[in-house]
């Protein structure tokens, strides 16, 4: 969490609540986001210097304006340049499919249908932002930036086809 919030903020400084919808609204498929989650990965890199705060008065109302430092930019970009991880794309939740054999079939049944709606959901997100992007894209020729994120969401989108007809094929042949 702490990557992706230095990330955001070194794109502009934004509030706790701003750093939630952000994610929310794209970057939900690397890291689920509470508010709690956030906060505590805030509180950490506050701490170590990495970013800084400001309170601003909006609508006569103050808000925490948070910025990344020098120090935060040496630590991202410290984490950006070394090599992907291959260990780490493992999906936890397989371990459940796993073991489905001890549940009873309907609840098999259930079970995968609510996941396909889930990800149905999540892939209609990435497609409305992949073809948001899509129509920006010639504006943001050339912007480095602009052309990872908007192939990140177009990963995701891929991977959650390619899941949904994974999860199909299982419930057909549960159901068969």
């Amino acid at each position: 969490m702490e990557y992706i919030i230095l990330g955001l903020l070194l794109l502009q400084p934004r509030t706790i609540y701003q750093l939630r919808k952000r994610i929310n609204d794209g970057l939900n498929l690397m890291y689920s986001c509470s508010t709690g989650s956030i906060q505590a990965a805030i509180k950490k890199l506050l701490q170590n210097g990495h970013i800084s705060v400001i309170e601003i008065a909006e609508d006569g109302k103050l808000k925490k304006m948070y910025g990344i430092t020098e120090s935060g930019k040496i630590y991202f970009y410290g984490w950006l340049n070394n090599p992907i991880d291959g260990n780490i794309i493992k999906n936890p939740e397989l371990s459940k499919i796993y073991f489905m054999g001890f549940a009873e079939k309907s609840v098999r049944i259930k079970l995968i249908e609510k996941h396909i709606d889930y990800l149905k959901k999540m892939c209609s997100d990435l497609e409305k932002i992949c073809g948001e992007g899509a129509t920006l894209s010639n504006e943001m020729l050339g912007n480095d930036i602009f052309y990872y994120q908007l192939h990140t969401a177009i990963y995701g989108r891929d991977l959650m086809k390619f899941n949904i007809e994974w999860y199909k094929r299982l419930l057909k042949n549960i159901k068969e």
